[in-house]
């Protein structure tokens, strides 16, 4: 099933209204263009260093700095006679003399010999310096900054589990070689409806967990939501809930043990990511020797009830 698209109703006679340009964002799948906030860039540049890729950021801190000193070799290049050796003569050696006082090199050969070339080269190693030490700062908090590594099931099941309905997904620690302590996990519903003053609105609903808290989250951990009289789940069907444009959001919030950080992570389920009347494939496996092996290649699968309670049942 897929999530329906909202459109502009037709209109004979006149041309559908055009797209006007924004900030595009994806939510769920869903390609949103979010337009009318002004853009404000120097407010938000700390949050774009942030969240913008690596070879992105590498690429602006590169044109910086080489924006910054042809701006510089300019300043140089004014004042002939302001730089002692030169070398290359001319607007090219003013550039590498600037490329030198930024990093400061100080290889001795050119240096300033007049009271302009000073002031312009304390400028630039003043700006320089500030540069350097931002550049620095943001390099150390996106290496510093918590990375979750929760893995999320691709597909969630609805089966029967001790005579009861439930929903269930699965979620694992994807460092195996630390602990998560005192996890906690909220599943939440998002979902269209019309109130009887036919106003449509967008809701959220809350589905109790079967545990929200797991003590030490080192493996994996099957979160379970019981389908009852009590929850919004109860007498649905995949058309009502396709129909409703229905979207899970589980969140999972947990404590590194070794650094002390708070790890978030998040996943969203559509309607036609829920497998009905599937299980999902065991994972864990003991052996004679009571060693144990959890095989994360079957961490996505599932398998129909029918097909499960067939390999169950003796062979005669």
């Amino acid at each position: 099933m897929k999530r329906h698209s909202r459109r502009h109703p037709k209109s004979h006679g006149a041309s559908p209204p055009k797209r006007r340009r924004g900030m595009k964002m994806m939510l769920s799948r869903t390609e949103v263009n979010v337009r009318g906030l002004p853009r404000r860039l120097w407010q938000d540049l700390y949050h774009l260093c942030m969240t913008v890729s690596w070879p992105r950021l590498f690429v602006a801190f590169a044109a910086c700095f080489v924006i910054f000193n042809l701006m510089f070799a300019v300043l140089y290049h004014a004042a002939p006679g302001s730089i002692a050796n030169l070398n290359p003569p001319g607007y090219a050696g003013a550039f590498f003399f600037s490329v030198e006082t930024l990093a400061t090199v100080g290889y001795g050969d050119m240096h300033p010999q007049s009271t302009y070339g000073h002031v312009v080269a304390s400028i630039q190693i003043f700006i320089g310096t500030v540069y350097l030490a931002l550049l620095a700062g943001i390099v150390f908090s996106r290496f510093s900054r918590p990375a979750a590594r929760f893995i999320f099931s691709d597909v969630a099941v609805i089966r029967p589990l001790d005579g009861k309905t439930t929903l269930m997904f699965r979620s694992a620690n994807g460092r195996h070689n630390n602990f998560i302590v005192e996890a906690s996990a909220r599943l939440r519903m998002t979902y269209d409806t019309v109130s009887i003053e036919g106003y449509k609105m967008r809701r959220i609903a809350d589905l109790r967990l079967v545990r929200e808290e797991h003590p030490l989250f080192v493996l994996g951990w099957t979160l379970m939501h019981v389908i009852d009289e009590h929850s919004p789940l109860a007498n649905q069907t995949p058309e009502s809930l396709a129909a409703m444009d229905v979207t899970f959001i589980l969140t999972l919030r947990g404590t590194d043990e070794t650094t002390g950080q708070v790890f978030l992570g998040r996943s969203e389920y559509l309607v036609d990511a829920l497998r009905w009347d599937h299980s999902f494939r065991d994972v864990l496996e003991t052996y004679a020797d009571g060693t144990m092996e959890y095989d994360y290649e079957k961490f996505h699968d599932v398998v129909p009830l029918h097909d499960l309670k067939l390999t169950l049942e003796p062979h005669i």
